[in-house]
């Protein structure tokens, strides 16, 4: 298996400015996944992407080079992930690596460990597309979420007779944290696309992503706490 690790970290966060090289227990939000990711893999197969200047500083204070700034077109708001995925394959390529598999791992997941990444990549086998970390999601269609029809009343997203949460199927939650990707699956099709999908169990402290200022507290709280602080 030809691996290639992928790391997107684009200049521009909205919901929390900079986050990518915002501090976290000290170091930069972007150095927990390079670390967890060094665990694994060589640096020779470990891609930092982004548009950035200031990232690549950051990042390669690590001692982490970063082959490439990405071109004007993806670092926009639009660019999708799934043209910053190609870009990265096809550049290896044109250097004479051919990869099979992608780790796409995100910055904004700083407590998954390098046993899971492991564990996650063990479960992919021929036939099956990605496998993708999830977590069980609270907000259940069955139980909790509810749509308005068309008379502005609101009703359940997915009908179910059950009266207890217990009662009603579990409904996975992509958690954005790992995802082992067919690189030829990608070359054929977007990702949303894909059919051969198979899940990876996270617990909700390493499922943690971060997006918004409340979600860079709770990680605050959380890092304290794995910390003994």
């Amino acid at each position: 298996m030809n691996q290639l690790v992928v790391i997107p970290a684009r200049g521009g966060s909205k919901g929390v400015p900079r986050k990518n090289i915002k501090l976290l227990g000290g170091k930069p939000l972007i150095h927990w996944t390079i670390e967890v990711a060094r665990e694994i893999f060589p640096d020779e197969v470990i891609c930092v992407s982004t548009d950035d200047e200031e990232i690549q500083s950051v990042v390669e204070q690590t001692g982490l080079k970063i082959p490439f700034l990405r071109p004007e077109e993806l670092a926009t708001d639009i660019a999708s992930s799934y043209e910053v995925l190609l870009h990265a394959v096809f550049f290896y390529e044109k250097r004479g690596y051919y990869p099979d598999t992608l780790i796409l791992l995100q910055p904004t997941s700083p407590f998954r460990s390098a046993k899971q990444i492991k564990e996650a990549i063990d479960l992919y086998v021929r036939g099956v597309e990605m496998i993708v970390s999830v977590k069980e999601t609270k907000a259940n269609p069955y139980y909790v979420l509810r749509e308005e029809d068309e008379n502005g009343f609101l009703v359940k997203s997915k009908e179910s007779d059950a009266i207890r949460r217990q009662d009603v199927p579990k409904v996975w939650e992509l958690n954005g944290a790992i995802y082992v990707i067919n690189i030829k699956a990608l070359k054929s099709k977007s990702i949303s696309d894909f059919t051969k999908v198979k899940k990876y169990v996270m617990d909700e402290v390493s499922s943690h992503d971060i997006d918004t200022m409340l979600d860079w507290k709770i990680a605050k709280t959380i890092q304290q706490s794995i910390n003994g602080v």
